[in-house]
């Protein structure tokens, strides 16, 4: 790991990411992220740095959400990083709204980010679509948020999917305007961390779409709390196509289910999709997925077991993300501090 981009300053390595607890976990967030923290978690211990993740409620209400349901969300996603390997004794868990020192660092984002730089981010275009007037300012300023989420914790390194980097861009501009404007080297300017191609699970019914939890069949994707005779029944009943395995990965062009299969054995297994490919190379998938199967129950299964004992015991739960925000702002406090210093505030 390499320090972020100069400003002159040497900042400590720190991690941080988060994800938004909307509900509905999937394999596509387990390996796109969830299993990705795990080994950052490892890293940092190896290489002696923090690594702090959090379920990201505040950005959860941008848009509208049930009480209890987005407090059960949010106790799922936690249960889900920990079942997945999260350790809250080596990382630092927590969920954003209870530390506080987020939203008040946003509001000094909010005066430093323009206006321009918000309605350029392709998420606000997306979300918003044609409706702009009637979305929620939370929704078009949250990219500030998100800044803060980063920068509060002087956060040198965010992993992020290829879909965030335009956010993690806004982030070093509002650090390098911030350290500009009051003539400090304070901010860090963030790196975001994009290894590779991150393994893109798509539908098990269409392998032209994403997997996804507001698809209307169930069994177009695997959720993270399948049990295992439901993991395999989805996998058996995977839309695949007659032909056999090929035995390199260019066989596999314009074979879109087939492709996914492959793709989701090779990042179960921690092989590459030609390692997979020399060893099936030839197979139907009635030989295939039944080893698919096996494998995916065999990772999965644990995960979702343990899911289930922690959304059992709330408390338990709850007192590992309160341990975790009093952690998170023992670094994000300081932090504050120094910025209302800078800016100007009485205290």
């Amino acid at each position: 790991m390499t320090d972020a981009a100069s400003t002159g300053t040497t900042f400590q390595p720190r991690v941080f990411s988060g994800i938004q607890p909307s509900g509905g976990l999937t394999l596509g967030n387990y390996l796109g992220a969830m299993r990705r923290f795990v080994d950052w978690q490892d890293k940092g211990l190896n290489d002696g740095f923090e690594t702090i993740f959090c379920m990201v409620d505040l950005h959860a209400i941008t848009v509208w959400q049930d009480p209890e349901a987005l407090r059960r969300q949010t106790r799922e996603l936690a249960a889900g990083y920990i079942a997945s390997g999260l350790d809250p004794a080596k990382a630092i868990l927590f969920n954003q709204s209870q530390v506080h020192e987020h939203t008040q660092l946003a509001w000094i984002f909010n005066c430093i980010a323009r206006m321009g730089w918000m309605q350029r981010m392709t998420q606000w275009k997306d979300k918003a679509g044609k409706n702009q007037q009637n979305a929620s300012l939370g929704l078009f300023a949250y990219p500030s948020l998100m800044a803060a989420d980063i920068l509060v914790y002087h956060a040198t390194h965010v992993p992020v999917g290829e879909d965030q980097k335009q956010h993690i861009e806004l982030t070093r501009d509002i650090a390098i305007k911030f350290n500009n404007d009051y003539g400090v080297d304070f901010f860090p300017v963030t790196e975001p961390v994009i290894e590779g191609a991150a393994t893109r699970v798509m539908s098990l019914r269409d392998g032209s779409k994403k997997m996804s939890k507001s698809d209307p069949s169930d069994m177009a994707r695997i959720n993270m709390t399948d049990d295992a005779d439901a993991i395999a029944q989805k996998i058996r009943k995977a839309r695949t196509d007659p032909e056999a395995l090929p035995s390199e990965a260019e066989g596999l062009d314009g074979r879109a289910e087939a492709r996914n299969l492959v793709n989701i054995y090779a990042a179960l297994a921690d092989q590459t999709v030609d390692q997979v490919l020399a060893d099936v190379g030839g197979k139907q998938f009635s030989e295939f997925k039944p080893m698919l199967a096996e494998l995916a129950v065999a990772k999965l299964s644990p995960i979702s077991t343990e899911m289930a004992r922690l959304m059992e015991a709330p408390d338990e739960i709850d007192a590992i993300l309160r341990n975790g925000a009093e952690r998170a702002r023992a670094i994000a406090a300081p932090v504050l501090k120094k910025t209302y210093d800078i800016v100007g505030m009485i205290r």
